[in-house]
């Protein structure tokens, strides 16, 4: 990106940024995520970085991003209300570490604490009574909020005398926190809105931030506000911690975090960062991350501060759920079964502790609803924590030279020797010219898959030198390879080629719901494929099933039963079937397994002892479901490390249970006991 590019590219992420930051202080009435925000201000400082002489005064990085409105009295603050930089990796904290370890001598522990997300404010107490309460603003300056303060039941309006400490409420003291509002506070008051016919509120965040705005502190005093302290400046007490200051916050007599913890060592930090990645969705009010500070107050005060922000504290933020890019490029991929998926190629960006590049665009026609064009900034986001989707197109930030996408010209311009159908009442084109060897590759990586055979070996790159050397152009011919026909290629030596004639022969007899999955029958999931050796208990009986029987297994429908039977009625199929039993491909049936029976599970984050396919394997052998996200029928969630935060959410409302992979196992042994 050259500078004029670059400079164009700033003006348009700051007019979009400045339009939503007023939206959001101002209107209070945002239209975008803090996550979507956070992103493109990201994006800004990176490039103001990279062109240092393009920053200009009006931009967002030159302020704490918040406003003091006119309707409230300004007020200059003693001491700047400073912001903390984030941080988003337990690399960038140890990074942190070193470099002000190199800065300071004598740094001997780290004060840890939740990070709330409300609205930062400064309570001032003469001579222990409450005088004065100040919004941050921008920082410098803010608003005298001092009237709503009042109204907030958590806020003493006199100090409480510490015993040996009388002189902490002498003088001027200010006590620096968060307004914010618990989130089983805020369900109540959607609910009775809901009751009532009124619009619902969006989050506990902004309703905690407009209410202080409200100029009628009648109406302030309606909503249930807190206010949880993490910071005392007063010239009559001298704190040597920040861990003294908040033992002292609590004998004042004033609320805060119970969670805050001393880290003597990095990796201390990694294990707080690591224990609320999941328990931070059951505290009471709402927290995208943690507060790490210098503990010693001195050597705090020491470090400075770089710009808008001191040295001896950082913020770190968990894996947003969303966030903003651009799209550099629309691809289309074709399936194992020429199903044709346009694919999105993205700037890089993290979603959920992930790098995104390429995002799903399910078809022709969501991209025309959606009107996505190569070169717009979007929203990203990751379906079931798995499937990275756009949400929509920011159209503020369309380049004015953009283009309509047709899906159809560029099928043509990408395939040109191919030939394309839509179906009657389906939503993807597919391949009609079946015989190519891109769909021999898609075929083969799919049976020789995990979830299918499991064929170690043969990923994209084995079977893809498979298919152009001619070796392999079905399924079948893998069980015919030799040992010569795999040292003739560059990527075989002697020993990788034994190795993979073995997996492959050991994988002669396939149990029959592995081997109908491996297939890759349009419609036909790993789930299926164990409902349909239920019910016809080989491979033979399943080609002579009719759509009628097969509408008889439960969960099998119209649409799956005329697939089975369309794909057996093809003659090339049942010639590769007749290749595969000629060859010595056996399929057996596994053991009838009903330990299960009736339960449904699904899963986020890591496990230690499964991968998330050895787990499906394993409970739908043993006769349970495996679903890919939390519905209504999931019995239970299994929740390992990092996990996402929209299942726990989804599992919360729907009041499905939560266990960890210890309970499971325990599950799993009483179940085979």
């Amino acid at each position: 990106m050259n500078e004029q590019i670059a400079k164009a590219r700033i003006k348009e992420l700051i007019d979009l940024l400045l339009k939503y930051a007023h939206q959001y202080y101002i209107d209070e009435n945002p239209s975008v995520s803090d996550a979507i925000y956070d992103s493109l201000m990201n994006e800004l400082k990176t490039l103001e970085a990279q062109y240092p002489e393009l920053v200009s005064e009006n931009s967002p990085t030159q302020r704490i991003a918040a406003y003091a409105i006119d309707s409230f009295q300004k007020v200059e603050h003693q001491s700047r209300m400073l912001s903390l930089n984030d941080v988003f990796s337990i690399d960038d904290v140890r990074a942190w570490v070193t470099r002000i370890s190199k800065l300071a001598d004598g740094i001997d522990s780290y004060f840890m604490d939740i990070k709330m997300d409300g609205l930062a404010c400064s309570i001032i107490y003469q001579d222990g009574s409450l005088v004065q309460a100040v919004t941050r603003g921008d920082g410098f300056i803010g608003e005298d909020v001092t009237a709503n303060i009042r109204t907030i039941r958590s806020i003493p309006l006199t100090l409480t005398a510490v015993p040996g400490f009388e002189k902490s409420t002498k003088g001027r003291i200010e006590i620096r926190g968060e307004i914010i509002m618990l989130k089983a506070d805020f369900e109540a008051l959607n609910k009775q809105r809901e009751k009532d016919g009124l619009p619902l509120f969006a989050n506990p965040r902004n309703l905690a931030a407009g209410t202080i705005r409200q100029l009628d502190p009648n109406l302030v005093a309606t909503r249930p506000l807190n206010f949880r302290a993490y910071d005392i400046i007063s010239d009559s007490s001298d704190f040597e911690t920040n861990m003294d200051v908040y033992e002292m916050i609590t004998e004042l007599g004033i609320t805060r975090n119970k969670q805050a913890k001393i880290a003597k060592r990095v990796d201390e930090i990694e294990d707080f960062i690591n224990l609320w990645s999941s328990k931070r969705h059951d505290l009471a009010f709402n927290t995208d991350g943690l507060v790490i500070k210098v503990n010693n107050r001195q050597i705090f005060s020491d470090l400075g501060v770089v710009g808008k922000s001191p040295r001896a504290a950082i913020a770190y933020k968990y894996p947003a759920e969303e966030a903003a890019t651009k799209i550099l490029d629309i691809e289309l991929s074709i399936g194992r079964t020429g199903a044709v998926t346009p694919i999105a190629v993205v700037n890089p960006v993290v979603v959920a502790g992930t790098t995104i590049r390429h995002a799903s665009l399910h078809n022709s026609d969501e991209i025309d609803r959606k009107d996505i064009r190569v070169g717009d900034s979007v929203i990203i986001y990751k379906a079931g924590d798995i499937i990275p989707q756009i949400d929509r197109v920011l159209l503020e930030l369309r380049p004015k030279n953009s283009v309509k996408y047709n899906f159809q010209t560029q099928l043509k311009s990408s395939y040109p020797k191919f030939h394309f159908e839509r179906p009657e009442g389906e939503v993807k084109y597919r391949l009609v010219t079946k015989d190519v060897p891109m769909l021999w590759k898609k075929a083969t990586e799919h049976y020789a898959s995990k979830s299918a055979l499991d064929i170690d070996g043969l990923g994209e790159a084995n079977v893809s030198l498979l298919v152009d050397s001619g070796l392999v152009k079905d399924v079948a011919d893998l069980y015919a390879l030799k040992k010569a026909d795999l040292t003739s290629l560059d990527r075989f030596a002697e020993l990788s080629s034994d190795n993979l004639i073995k997996a492959i022969q050991a994988k002669k007899k396939p149990l029959l719901s592995k081997f109908i999955y491996g297939l890759g029958i349009r419609h036909v999931g790993a789930q299926t494929a164990i409902d349909l050796t239920h019910s016809f208990q080989s491979i033979d009986l399943l080609a002579e099933a009719t759509a009628e029987q097969l509408q008889a297994v439960e969960g099998i429908g119209t649409v799956v039963a005329e697939s089975i039977v369309e794909w057996f009625d093809d003659l090339e199929n049942t010639e590769l079937l007749d290749k595969l039993k000629k060859i010595g491909v056996q399929p057996i049936e596994a053991a009838k397994n009903d330990q299960l029976a009736g339960l449904s599970f699904a899963i986020t984050g890591s496990l230690q002892d499964f991968t998330r396919d050895q787990l499906a394997d394993k409970i739908r052998l043993m006769g349970g479901k495996f679903d890919a996200s939390v519905n209504k029928d999931t019995t239970y969630l299994i929740v390992g490390d990092a996990p996402g935060a929209a299942k726990l959410a989804k599992a919360s409302q729907l009041n499905t249970k939560q266990i960890d992979e210890t309970k499971l196992k325990q599950l799993f042994d009483n179940r085979t006991s």
